[in-house]
């Protein structure tokens, strides 16, 4: 049975500005902080200059920051199929959660719920694809890891928010700039340079995160491409024409 969309707290937030595009993306993040409180202090202090849309509680409030409307500061140095001003374009809500700095571990039940109900409804409001469904990680790989490698991303594809790999067959590892290019094609803020650089071990490292966590090694194996090469056919783009092609 599909969750009702929960009810929402108003609790403004002076943080927000003027969009400067339409929303066509969803960031997800965990507020890597101890307390639901504290994340609620410093989403609606001034002095803070960061803000998002909602903030789930662990016991599956949700709480309204800044109307849909406008632009919530919660992404940062970022991009995603090439937009750098992730925050004109994106609708952001932040997830009570400790994070990796303060001990990462499952997301509560209820808290799943209630975000998931509230991703909902946001997709369907502005029309959303599925592919610009992202974590924090993937749109700024160099500086975040949220909402990291527990968070459910297969039921919410399932929920129809965001995609998931349908197949993990293997394929040959094409040459790194090729990877670099597939990669790119999908939406990551990578340069086909066809150096092993951090940049390209980032981005590998989110693409593990979203969608292969049993394995975070930075590295791009066949497990990776045969997922890639999936995530790639899901959007309409052939695996081949983003550089997935087998030599």
């Amino acid at each position: 049975m599909t969750a009702p969309p929960p009810a929402l707290v108003w609790h403004p937030s002076p943080n927000h500005g003027e969009r400067r595009g339409a929303v066509d993306l969803l960031v997800l993040h965990y507020t890597g902080m101890p307390t639901t409180a504290g994340a609620l202090a410093r989403l609606s202090d001034p002095d803070a200059q960061v803000s998002a849309h909602y903030l789930v509680g662990t016991d599956g409030t949700v709480w309204q920051l800044v109307a849909e409307h406008r632009r919530a500061w919660h992404a940062g140095l970022a991009c995603w199929r090439g937009e750098h001003d992730v925050n004109s374009h994106s609708i952001g809500v932040e997830i009570a959660h400790p994070g990796h700095a303060f001990g990462y571990r499952p997301f509560p039940a209820a808290q799943i719920a209630a975000v998931q109900a509230l991703c909902r409804g946001i997709v369907a409001r502005h029309g959303i694809p599925a592919r610009n469904v992202v974590g924090h990680s993937d749109v700024a790989p160099n500086r975040k890891e949220d909402p990291g490698e527990g968070f459910p991303w297969p039921a919410f594809a399932a929920a129809g928010i965001g995609l998931s790999p349908r197949s993990c067959a293997p394929l040959p590892v094409p040459p790194l700039v090729r990877v670099q290019a597939a990669l790119a094609a999908f939406g990551y803020d990578l340069a086909p340079n066809g150096s092993c650089d951090l940049a390209t071990r980032n981005a590998v490292l989110a693409f593990q995160r979203h969608f292969r966590p049993a394995c975070l090694d930075g590295v791009f194996d066949g497990d990776c491409a045969g997922r890639l090469a999936d995530l790639l056919r899901q959007c309409g783009c052939e695996p081949a024409a983003a550089g997935l092609s087998i030599p």
